[in-house]
């Protein structure tokens, strides 16, 4: 026996169950409610999805700005003001 995993319960829902859950919906947030419940999801999903693209560019970033400027090693090393002190 095989068992699928349907993520929320979502998939074996028909039209008539949906048609009951936006009913219970309504009767629990009210009409004017539900828009700016969704509206703010939206923006929820979006702020989500902005944030993964963000943290992938600072990822890659590093990586491209060492391949562009190989390290230099060519530099004298100037000795830092406690080195001088000390004799």
């Amino acid at each position: 026996m095989q068992y699928t995993f349907i993520p929320l319960f979502l998939g074996n829902l028909r039209g008539s169950e949906f048609i009951i859950l936006a009913i219970a919906a309504l009767l629990l947030f009210g009409a004017k409610k539900i828009p700016s419940m969704m509206r703010n999801l939206g923006k929820g999903v979006h702020a989500f999805k902005q944030g993964i693209a963000d943290a992938k560019e600072e990822i890659v970033k590093p990586i491209e700005k060492s391949v562009e400027e190989p390290a230099q090693t060519d530099k004298p090393v100037e000795p830092t003001a406690k080195a001088k002190d000390v004799d």
